[in-house]
């Protein structure tokens, strides 16, 4: 059987990347579609990808455009199933694969925990498309839970140490910066702090760091094993980069109101992330350094084996 994976990059590729080990079977064959970006081809080197243009947020042009490399992909390669995490590529995928009635499965992001997102929200209605959901809050008979991403990480108290390596990582989006983090943590960190900036798309003219917009997936993750601290926006990517890297992120949310996002589910995500006991969470109007001191004085391990996400007519 062969499944074709589909996502945005960044928190859904992450995600789904954690939840294809507990969907395939055994003798399954992969074929991953997600943003072509330097993370993307960095997680998925020597894997069979396709990779395609980055799509801007509920832009229809951008899912449009994107649906001819699907319609090519599945036009030359026999697929038997496809799964998406999100957010706007399962649009560009699920149409095409509709058409040639191939089974789509559709997992909520697990940053949604009041409700299906806008992308969600259109799916639901392709015919042929299962719906499951990572939070058990709304779940219901057309959204089956199973289970979140989170599940497989829980904290592990630590001995106090000394806040001096940090990295800061604001994620992979094109679209939204978060420059505001950037200036409040120039107010609180110590001079000799010794930082790994990946900015994103943040402009940070005139900021006195080196900023990467992009740091390759290998050398975070090591920068992230060597640090005191992790302090990131709240993005699903960065938190589980971190997670996965034993690290108890800090993780301060983008707002939508001051243009750092399409909307607030980075609160939400937060949020679920405080309850687990897996983040230290603040506004960035009260981040302060004992926050970052608290991060550090906690760890994270891996979880027992999880059970396996067993698809709608996928034996």
């Amino acid at each position: 059987m062969t499944f074709l994976f589909v996502c945005s990059g960044g928190g859904h590729l992450e995600q789904l990347q954690l939840l294809s080990s507990r969907i395939l079977t055994e003798g399954s064959e992969v074929v991953w579609a997600t943003f072509d970006t330097p993370l993307s081809r960095s997680v998925l080197k020597c894997q069979d990808a396709l990779l395609i243009p980055y799509s801007r947020p509920r832009s229809m042009r951008d899912v449009a455009r994107n649906a001819f490399p699907a319609r090519r992909l599945l036009r030359e390669r026999r697929i038997d199933a496809v799964v998406s995490t999100g957010a706007n590529p399962a649009l560009s995928f699920f149409l095409p694969a509709t058409i040639h009635r191939i089974p789509c499965h559709y997992i909520e992001s697990a940053t949604r925990t009041r409700g299906p997102s806008a992308t969600g929200r259109i799916v639901r209605w392709l015919p042929g498309v299962a719906l499951y959901t990572q939070s058990c809050r709304w779940e219901s008979k057309r959204w089956e839970y199973v289970g979140s991403v989170f599940d497989a990480f829980h904290p592990v108290a630590a001995d106090p140490r000394a806040v001096r390596k940090v990295v800061v990582t604001l994620g992979t989006t094109e679209t939204y910066g978060f420059r505001s983090l950037i200036e409040r943590l120039l107010e609180i960190l110590p001079d000799d702090a010794d930082v790994l900036w990946q900015t994103g798309a943040t402009d940070t003219s005139g900021l006195p760091i080196r900023a990467q917009a992009s740091v390759p997936r290998a050398d975070l993750d090591k920068a992230i094993r060597l640090a005191d601290v992790v302090v990131a926006h709240a993005g699903t990517g960065s938190a589980l980069t971190a997670l996965q890297a034993g690290r108890c992120p800090v993780l301060v949310p983008r707002s939508a109101q001051r243009g750092e996002h399409v909307d607030d589910h980075q609160s939400d995500t937060a949020a679920e992330l405080a309850t687990r006991r897996l983040a230290v969470v603040s506004s960035l109007a009260d981040l302060t350094f004992e926050a970052l001191e608290r991060a550090a004085a906690t760890r994270v391990s891996p979880s027992e084996t999880l059970p396996r996400i067993r698809l709608r007519g996928v034996s």
